[in-house]
Formats: structure tokens, sequence, C-alpha cells
């Protein structure tokens, strides 16, 4: 068995040295990529980024970043283009090229193509000598001295430059647009911040039952209420379903711990009057700011004429991924 040291130092070799590699990466930036950024910014089409083998891979990442944060992107596999693919390029679409070499059989065949339909080309190489380089319109050098691997073989460091490199691409045409949290969401409407900020109270309560007594209901029917409904509380309104109180498990327990009396009282005896009510068309984090800032964990929902209409539990939120 290997010993644990060596691998750990191995390991720490390999982050350190694809950490150094990364760092001199800005000693190649100059205006070639300023001008890249412009171009795309200003351009009407799409970008298109296309690789082979490693690179390739790292081409989709790049797409996925550029598609997420406003940049419409599609990806396009070298070798396929050549065999058919080339169709996906348009008339106003931007190319990125990556590859270490810049001399790969298939670049050296699609880079022509793309020239000769006028469109521009964004090489990533880490030879900027290469054919890929000296055709481009832009070039990102991403050379890196050696590979990750003991046989500097392996595309490691190199690929994790292209990649640093797509992702500096990406972020800088996010800030000239003024790209915002709310247009990141747009694109994530699944995820945990497009819930924070698309998700509404009216949407967390409407799978909930709706727990809810009159005032002059005995404490037997209150604790059934709560039991049944499963929410740890009831709401108590008047005729109307106007709020008038709420009454949770913990208020019943404290009752209990006072007297077993229960016939005698009813809910108003037990009740919180003037109980933490959120607006039905609120947004589900303010509910959740609301729970935090209160010690609660549950909170009424009502409309604009204070109609009862349902609970907001502090578990619809952790369900939801917002806590």
């Amino acid at each position: 068995m290997k010993n644990l040291n060596s691998i750990l130092t191995k390991a720490k070799e390999t982050i350190e040295l694809q950490s150094n590699s990364i760092a001199n990466l800005t000693n190649f930036l100059d205006n070639s990529f300023a001008e890249a950024v412009n171009f795309i910014l200003n351009s009407t089409g799409r970008v298109i980024v296309t690789g082979i083998g490693k690179s390739a891979n790292i081409a989709t990442k790049i797409v996925a970043t550029l598609n997420s944060t406003g940049t419409p992107a599609v990806f396009m596999h070298a070798a396929d283009a050549i065999h058919g693919d080339l169709g996906n390029i348009q008339v106003n679409d931007v190319v990125i090229c990556i590859s270490k070499s810049g001399n790969t059989p298939e670049i050296k065949v699609l880079v022509p193509l793309i020239r000769n339909s006028k469109n521009k080309i964004i090489a990533i190489t880490g030879n900027a000598d290469s054919f890929l380089g000296k055709n481009a319109d832009f070039v990102l050098n991403s050379y890196v001295e050696k590979e990750a691997d003991p046989n500097n073989l392996a595309p490691t460091t190199s690929t994790t430059a292209q990649l640093v490199l797509g992702d500096a691409l990406a972020v800088c045409l996010l800030d000239l647009r003024g790209f915002t949290d709310r247009d990141f969401a747009k694109y994530h409407p699944g995820g945990a911040l497009g819930k924070r900020l698309y998700l509404r109270v009216s949407d967390l309560i409407k799978n909930n039952e709706l727990p809810k007594v009159l005032p002059t209901d005995n404490v037997s029917k209150v604790i059934v209420e709560i039991s049944e409904k499963r929410l740890g509380v009831t709401a108590v309104v008047d005729s109307d379903n106007t709020i008038k109180g709420i009454i949770t498990d913990g208020d019943v327990r404290r009752m209990l711990s006072k007297t077993t009396k229960i016939d005698e009282l009813v809910a108003t005896d037990i009740m919180s009057p003037s109980p933490k009510t959120i607006n039905v068309d609120a947004m589900a984090i303010e509910a959740l700011e609301k729970l935090e800032k209160n010690s609660i964990t549950q909170i009424l929902v009502s409309n604009e004429n204070k109609d009862y209409l349902g609970v907001v539990h502090l578990h619809d939120l952790i369900k939801e991924g917002i806590f």
C-alpha cells in the first residue's frame, strides 16, 4: 500500500504546480483579450466554442458558463465540424477554438473553413505561434510550462488554464452587461437563488392544510385541529375569516402544564392575539426573514383584506432549498 504521506505530497505538488501556472496567465493577458471580449459583447450572433480531445471537454464547460451568464453559446466538436456540423456556424457568430498545441489536424482543416465564412476566430492556445495562433483574429495565450503528471503528457495544467481563460471571458462579459443576481436567477429558476428571487408565499401554501378554529371553539377542538392539519399551529378566525389570533402546539403544552380542566377553556383563552402574518403575494424569502427575526417556525398568511389564507412552515422553506 502506498505511503499516505507520499500521496498527500504528490497531491500538494499537483495543486501548487497548477496554481502557479494559472497565476502566470496574467503575464500573457494583453489587448487581444480585451478586444475579444468587446467583439463578443458587440456581436449580434452567438459564441461557438470548439475543440478536440480534452479541449473539447473544456469547451463544453465554457459554453455552459457563457449561457448561464447571458452570452448565448453553442458547443461544436472540431472533428464533427468537418463532417457536417460546420452548419452550426451562422453569419454573425464568433468562434472560440481551443487547442493546446494549435496544430492538431482537425484544427488545421477547420480554421480555414471558418475564415472562408468570414467568422471571427478567438484562439485559446498554449502556442501563439501555432497554425491556430497565426490564423486567429484574437489570441488568448494559455501557455503552461508543464503538465501536472510526471511524464508531462496528460492534459492537466493546460486544460485548467484553458478553463480559467474561458471563465475570465465569461466574467468580463457578465460585468460589462451589468448582469445581476436576478438575471442569473432567470437562467437558473430551479436553483436556490432562483427560488429566493421568484418563489412567492402563494407557492408555498398551495399544498398545505388550512388549520383554523373560531374564537369560541373549545380547546379539545383546537387540539384536534392542530393534530389533524399537521402544521403545529392553528389560526383563530372570526366567522368572516379574519385572523384574530394564533395557537401553536407550544401554547397547548403550556396550557396543559397549568391546568387539566380543558373543557372550561376556549380558543381565545390560550391564543396569542395579533400574530405575525405575511401577505400571500410576498416573496418566500421574506417569510424566512420574518421567521428568523421573530424566532418562530410558522407564520399565518393573509391578503390585503386580512383574510386568512394559510400557513407557511419553516419546513416548507427548507424543502424548497431556501433556508
